[in-house]
């Protein structure tokens, strides 16, 4: 009886152990006696690790053990702290810690030479580290969702980059040393509390979007309508009453657009005054002509 009793015990265990919450895989892959490197994933371009949506606040160590990872995507979890040993992984191309509660970025990030891709967005950062401008091929850089006001003047530096979204943060102003990244073909700036653009955004030659929505911005420069490559302007929701006679200047603007993924002209939502709204409404055509026409009896 006893026998039969501790057998019945035991079937009744392993039920209950079958029945548990399924471990996530780099903690399964650990307790079953695998080598970590069998977490790693081998695709067409890199050697790649993926630990989204595990519920994790700090990063397990043994991915500091795998220097061969190329693309590392932790994001939506709970992590607060990113370790330096970060700087370990020096062939990382693409890392994404979005979703997270991160407060800082470790100084080590600057010896990820080969980073081209970086998201940190969502999380709860004030600063960025000026190391972080060492990483010289960076291309793609998403700061969005966080509470940062400043850049460091380092940023210059990163002649490489071609996307910055520092959308929902806490910018007054641009900060200059954006006005520097002369490669950018896409900036958010978004849902921040801007009151002006610089006549220095003129040197951002290369910009095709340019996006500006919700925030204080009363007038546009001029010099923004030099930048000829504007695909995609917007400035919805500001408190924008003119607009610069020189607009017309921007003829890769397609229309007046109205759905935001539309290439155009997006000017919804401000409190024109001149042109009259009515001239607004009547298409890009109308409100070159309108411009253009102003200018020359002035």
């Amino acid at each position: 009886m006893g026998t039969e009793h501790s057998k019945n015990e035991g079937r009744r265990s392993m039920v209950f152990l079958r029945k548990g919450p399924k471990l996530p895989a780099w903690e399964d892959a650990l307790l079953s006696g695998k080598e970590p490197k069998s977490l790693l994933k081998r695709g067409l371009r890199y050697v790649s690790v993926s630990l989204i949506m595990k519920g994790m606040t700090s990063t397990p160590d043994f991915l500091w053990g795998l220097p061969e990872v190329q693309k590392l995507n932790l994001s939506c979890n709970q992590l607060v702290v990113i370790p330096p040993s970060l700087g370990k992984l020096d062939r990382l191309v693409v890392l994404n810690l979005g979703g997270n509660c991160l407060k800082r970025l470790p100084k080590e990030i600057g010896l990820l030479r080969n980073l081209k891709v970086l998201f940190v967005n969502m999380n709860c950062l004030t600063e960025v580290p000026a190391e972080l401008s060492l990483c010289r091929k960076l291309e793609v850089l998403s700061l969005s969702h966080n509470c940062i006001s400043q850049l460091p003047l380092s940023f210059t530096d990163l002649t490489s980059l071609r996307k910055l979204n520092l959308s929902n943060n806490c910018f007054v102003q641009i900060p200059l040393c954006v006005f520097a990244l002369r490669s950018l073909d896409f900036l958010h700036l978004g849902s921040n509390r801007l009151e002006n653009i610089a006549e220095s955004v003129q040197y951002l030659v290369n910009l095709q979007i340019f996006i500006i929505e919700n925030n204080n911005i009363r007038t546009l420069p001029r010099s923004l309508c030099f930048i000829t490559n504007l695909e995609l302007l917007n400035v919805n929701y500001n408190a924008i009453q003119t607009l610069p006679d020189d607009l017309y200047l921007l003829r890769r603007l397609p229309r007046i657009a109205w759905n935001p993924i539309d290439k155009g002209l997006h000017i919804a939502h401000n409190p024109l005054s001149r042109p009259l709204p009515e001239v607004v409404e009547g298409g890009l055509d109308v409100l070159f002509n309108y411009l253009r026409e102003k200018k020359e009896h002035n």
